[in-house]
């Protein structure tokens, strides 16, 4: 088996991976033989994937692609003896070291990390470095990253984002002040809603949804401020 990508390489539907025999195909790709060879082609646009025995693609749409500077929420997945891996709901896995945790230095001797960030600890952090070669790698020293401890995790299309933000934080301000409510964005797709009572979550997650599904539309924001002044109504 000749592999002709590299991994992480964007390929596009159509474009041959690989060529020969012995490597399994994973998701994202199909064989064809041609000429008597067999060809492993990518069917969709994304990102390769390439394991010991394995070979396939990662869809791109609906899929969080890092950008330096990102600001995310992440899920803690693994804790090592000096860094954490993070969900970052994507095709990469963050990498977060302690010294981009924590200001002082960290005895591994007499501390756990565990005892800083736990498996399944959702936090709000930024995307320091990424150049598709390698993980991105994550820091939570800066203004406001933090480990997240209350509201409630929901996931979007991460190329909605903007639009749930709106034009200069117009749409996301909305929401805020029509609902009393914390609403934490991050890049990535993921948005944690903390408010004074369970319905008013209902009622901010409502228009997100809302405003996902509808976000190719015109006048969007008049009808989240019509839908908002409506259910607020019923509360």
């Amino acid at each position: 088996m000749t592999i002709l990508v590299n991994k992480n390489q964007l390929v596009v539907p159509g474009e041959v991976l690989a060529r020969g025999s012995g490597v399994d195909v994973a998701g994202g790709v199909y064989r064809k033989k041609i000429n008597g060879e067999t060809e492993i082609i990518a069917s969709m646009i994304g990102l390769v994937k390439i394991r010991k025995d394995s070979v396939g693609v990662v869809p791109l749409e609906g899929c969080y692609i890092p950008l330096e500077g990102d600001i995310i929420i992440g899920k803690i997945v693994r804790v090592g003896l000096t860094s954490w891996n993070v969900d970052i709901r994507g095709p990469y896995v963050g990498a977060l070291r302690v010294n981009s945790v924590l200001d002082r230095d960290f005895d591994s001797l007499r501390e756990s990390l565990e005892q800083v960030l736990d498996y399944g600890d959702i936090i709000k952090a930024q995307i320091t470095y990424f150049d598709r070669t390698r993980d991105p790698v994550l820091t939570m020293l800066g203004r406001g990253l933090r480990k997240l401890t209350h509201g409630r995790l929901i996931d979007v299309d991460p190329v909605k984002i903007p639009r749930i933000i709106g034009k200069k934080g117009s749409m996301i301000q909305l929401l805020k002040n029509m609902t009393n409510a914390q609403i934490i964005v991050g890049q990535n797709g993921r948005i944690v809603v903390s408010a004074n009572s369970v319905e008013k979550e209902n009622l901010v997650i409502s228009a997100i949804r809302k405003i996902e599904a509808e976000a190719h539309t015109s006048g969007l924001t008049d009808r989240i401020r019509e839908y908002l002044e409506e259910e607020n109504k019923k509360l």
